[in-house]
């Protein structure tokens, strides 16, 4: 049994319609030899004028053509369009660069937290200062952890990047320099490493404000800094072998404290990215973090250095 075709389209009097009619069932493809035309969707049924094909087809190019033409002009991301426009491109780029300094800020104040809760533990409870002060294993077991966890982070790319491992190494790396902090501290006075902390947070917090506000790249200044800071380490070995004094120390301190204050605007003026000349990806909230918690735990060091230098006979 056939099915019935729909009866030809008039000649006459045809209406000049921007699209074609709904195709209905029973449609045919056009015959073999028909231009195919640049944006026509449906074949035209059957008993259809073919001397009114092209007709068709030219109306409904041309119409389809200037409604993509508006709205391009007017500058829609629409369905279909696969190039953002430049201000939608931008908005992207601040949004994606917000959520990756959040993330930054939100790891830094977990690893500062647990840091601050194992030095206390280690001053404030007796048996456990003792224990490390008595044992040196411990100590140097995560002086080598310390090391280890912290090459791993710089140089391995494929673990920083994916979770949940770069987690694991930042939170192991983490519990080692907490420990070390703890030993080292509780060989100064209580009042001292109050005195380091508030100074410590309070010239981070001045510091990276200063980071944030200032037009001044410090992004350019990243070989300047890492070549003092190669100096600074080469002279704290040779004080070393050399007799230690107040001042020395209260000197070897202050260098240490402001090279290290650099680094703090250095490494966040690399976080937020922007104007800057240099960034940081925002799949490196890791490294991010990892650079920023060793500028604020060298910071705190070297001001309890002159702290602890300062209140020394």
């Amino acid at each position: 049994m056939s099915k019935e075709q729909p009866p030809p389209y008039p000649t006459d009097n045809m209406p000049q319609a921007p699209f074609p009619p709904v195709p209905q069932p029973g449609f045919q493809q056009p015959p073999a030899g028909y231009p195919q035309q640049q944006g026509f969707q449906q074949p035209p049924p059957a008993g259809f004028p073919q001397q009114q094909q092209a007709a068709y087809a030219s109306v409904y190019n041309q119409s389809g053509a200037t409604a993509s033409g508006l709205m391009k002009e007017q500058g829609f991301n629409y369905v279909g369009d696969d190039e953002a426009t430049a201000e939608m491109q931008g908005f992207n780029d601040k949004a994606i660069r917000r959520g990756f300094i959040r993330k930054v800020y939100g790891i830094l104040m977990c690893q500062l937290l647990v840091t601050a809760g194992i030095i206390a533990t280690i001053m404030f409870v007796e048996p456990v200062k003792m224990y490390t002060l008595r044992n040196a294993w411990p100590f140097y077991t995560c002086l080598g952890g310390s090391v280890v966890f912290m090459i791993t982070l710089a140089c391995c790319e494929s673990v920083r990047r994916k979770s949940p491992q770069n987690f694991i190494v930042l939170s192991l790396f983490t519990l080692c320099e907490g420990f070390l902090l703890g030993v080292i501290a509780s060989r100064y006075q209580t009042e001292s490493v109050i005195i380091a902390v508030g100074i410590t947070c309070g010239v981070t917090l001045a510091l990276t404000i200063f980071a944030f506000q200032t037009k001044i790249d410090f992004t350019m200044c990243g070989g300047a800094l890492f070549a003092v800071l190669i100096i600074f380490v080469i002279g704290g070995i040779i004080m070393a072998f050399l007799p230690r004094t107040k001042w020395t120390m209260i000197a070897y301190g202050g260098i240490g404290a402001l090279i290290f204050s650099l680094y703090i605007v250095y490494d966040t003026q690399l976080m937020l990215g922007g104007k800057h000349k240099y960034s940081l990806s925002p799949e490196e909230y890791v490294f991010a973090a990892l650079n920023l918690y060793l500028d604020i735990t060298r910071l705190f060091l070297y001001i309890l250095q002159i702290v602890g230098a300062s209140n020394s006979d």
